[in-house]
């Protein structure tokens, strides 16, 4: 029984992992009428296990595939119907695999690419081992470089199914985690350009979901949560305060330094004076329409700001 139910969760493992990359490759609707024809075979198969098992003699029943007696008749069927169901299932798997690293990019395809050569080699090894058992059936001699050769390939290609499945996961993680660093460094670069623009337009601060405060912390998502409306409400304030630089004189195209030092004076300024001319003026204009771009604008803006002070203390010592 331990060794009926081993092998119908191995073939139902194989077939849900053929789900998997078929699913992946193929249109929804078309993928589940073919999984549904799929689970056929599986059910053929598990039938198979079942009544040969049934069929074996109670004293040899429980061996394994090496010391198996492949003479009886019904215990080579019970590791033919395995070792067929095996074969065809982890082809189909690798048929879709291929499918779908063709379809896919970096970093996904090379752990797509890793997984099918695994697969193939999973097929070429349970093919030799459907091989062997056929011969042990007739009684003919197992040549030893067969059973060294599929168990070597088996030892090699399931390590590197693990890598394969996991290797695009752990990328796109670490590519994820190169993310988050990049908008941590943003917000934090951010801050002086913020604070100012806030104080001065607290009104504009985009209002939030209460959430936990410990969910938050741990969450990476936060980050890019607060990166994302630290970003906005710079640009809002500045689309706000535009209108006071360009009363002082500010161009469009100005340069960082210059729009910090009119900038300090324009936030000043505007809470008692209104602007006389409501056009509102291209502040910090990025190089393209990406967000990335829009950023770097607003962080040499908040560099620009934030030694702004310290030079205006240094020159007031000097005069």
């Amino acid at each position: 029984m331990s060794r009926l139910i081993q092998n119908t969760l191995l073939v139902t493992a194989v077939y849900w992992l053929m789900c998997i990359f078929l699913f992946s490759a193929e249109e929804r609707r078309r993928a589940r009428r073919r999984a549904r024809w799929e689970a056929l075979p599986l059910a053929v198969g598990v039938l198979v296990l079942v009544l040969t098992t049934i069929a074996t003699p109670a004293h040899i029943r429980g061996r394994d595939f090496a010391s198996a007696d492949m003479s009886q008749t019904p215990v080579a069927l019970f590791f033919i119907a395995a070792l067929v169901y095996l074969v065809y299932a982890l082809a189909s798997a690798l048929w879709w695999t291929m499918r779908y690293a063709r379809m896919s990019v970096r970093p996904l395809v090379t752990g797509l690419w890793l997984t099918a050569g695994s697969l193939a080699g999973m097929v070429v090894a349970n093919t030799g081992r459907l091989g062997i058992d056929v011969m042990r059936w007739r009684g003919e001699p197992v040549p030893a470089w067969l059973t060294h050769g599929t168990q070597g390939l088996l030892a090699l290609a399931v390590p590197v199914f693990i890598v394969g499945v996991t290797y695009s996961g752990a990328a796109m993680r670490v590519a994820s985690g190169r993310v988050w660093l990049q908008h941590r460094r943003a917000h934090r670069r951010l801050r002086p350009l913020w604070e100012a623009l806030h104080d001065a337009f607290p009104q504009d601060a985009l209002s939030r979901v209460p959430t936990s405060g410990w969910r938050e912390f741990l969450s990476l998502r936060g980050t890019h949560y607060r990166y994302y409306r630290r970003v906005i409400e710079c640009r809002d304030g500045l689309v706000r305060i535009s209108p006071h630089l360009a009363q002082l004189g500010v161009r469009e195209g100005a340069p960082p330094s210059e729009l910090a030092r009119h900038l300090k004076k324009a936030l000043d300024t505007q809470a008692n004076e209104a602007a006389t001319s409501r056009q509102a003026l291209a502040v910090a204009r990025p190089d393209d329409d990406s967000l990335d771009s829009d950023v770097r604008q607003l962080e040499l803006l908040a560099d620009a700001l934030s030694k702004e002070p310290a030079n205006a203390e240094a020159g007031s010592t000097s005069r």
